[in-house]
């Protein structure tokens, strides 16, 4: 009997590439974003009547919505120009932006000029932080169970596909990883890698040693990716577009590709997966890439609104892989 690290693939192998969503299908805020924005506020002393939760949420949304459309993608594009900082930078400008809307109101007086000292820099920095890992954000409570599941299935070899490659497509920046690994879940090094190498472009994933992923792949490891939970992460910032656009499933399909590079032949049939929370971005624009998808809404008024494909939670979907044909 052949051991998982040597098992004979066969020529016209199987392998299914599986994509998330990450914000709003695998994990959320552990607060609504307003109150961990004032409650970290306060902390750095800043007054309580003046930065409420209520005023922040709206500030937020409009200072949010400047920035998209001044710097779309988190400045990608005036990042590869070396004209901008990228993800860290961008943010931080939300946040100063944000604060700084609330505080030109207060006391229900509109200042044109607000201090810089109103808005600290360790808070700042304490909430970038905060957004960038575990004391932000939280799993949603199928996930953990789900890869369980799929380290099961993965490990068997007694089901229809001989490999299965697990994915994040995300429209969102470098977080995401970050964010990942420190909610528990195992996730490759992979990235998007267009234009330039994702590690090349500044945000906030940091890693010790950059190194060809793929090289890695092929060193004899043709199941190292049974030891993960996530094989790659794609971003919109380290792909170039965000979702619905066709670019990042494109990408993600290539990158998924120098995964199987081990096992890869030309007999090799892939199937392409994605599941999300959104109707357009997810569900209609991994079918417009020509991907299977399926709608995971975790709002139940949401999930009466459009006709898709959808599972209620993540272990229906691992139930149906059980059955996959």
């Amino acid at each position: 009997m052949s051991s998982p690290a040597s098992r004979f693939i066969p020529a016209s192998s199987r392998t299914l590439l599986l994509t998330f969503d990450a914000f709003g299908t695998l994990f959320h805020p552990r607060l609504p974003v307003p109150e961990q924005y004032a409650a970290t506020a306060h902390q750095f002393g800043l007054s309580r009547t003046a930065v409420t939760p209520d005023k922040l949420a709206t500030a937020f949304k409009d200072t949010f919505r400047a920035q998209m459309h001044q710097y779309p993608n988190y400045g990608r594009a005036d990042v590869l120009r070396g004209q901008y900082g990228g993800p860290r930078q961008w943010w931080e400008e939300v946040i100063r932006g944000s604060f700084r809307r609330v505080l030109s109101t207060e006391n229900g007086e509109t200042r044109l000029e607000t201090p810089k000292e109103h808005i600290p820099d360790g808070m700042v920095e304490a909430l970038l932080d905060r957004f960038a890992g575990a004391e932000g954000y939280a799993l949603y409570d199928d996930v953990l169970p789900f890869f369980r599941r799929m380290h099961k299935l993965k490990s068997a070899h007694k089901w229809s596909f001989d490999r299965i490659i697990v994915g994040v497509v995300s429209n969102s920046d470098d977080r995401v990883p970050v964010v990942l690994k420190s909610l528990g879940l195992t996730v490759g090094d992979m990235r998007a890698d267009q234009d330039q190498s994702s590690m090349d472009l500044p945000g906030f994933e940091v890693r010790g040693m950059k190194k060809d992923v793929a090289g890695e792949h092929d060193k004899g490891h043709a199941d190292c990716n049974l030891d993960l939970d996530i094989d790659m992460v794609i971003t919109s910032y380290e792909a170039g577009e965000e979702k619905p656009h066709r670019l990042i499933f494109d990408v993600a399909r290539r990158q998924a590709l120098k995964v199987a590079r081990p096992w890869l032949t030309s007999r090799t049939k892939f199937k392409s997966v994605h599941v999300g929370d959104d109707f357009k971005k997810d569900y209609q624009g991994a079918k417009d890439a020509g991907w299977e998808s399926y709608l995971l809404p975790r709002d139940s008024l949401s999930a009466e609104k459009f006709e898709a494909k959808q599972f209620q939670d993540l272990l229906g979907l691992a139930d149906k892989l059980d059955l996959f044909p």
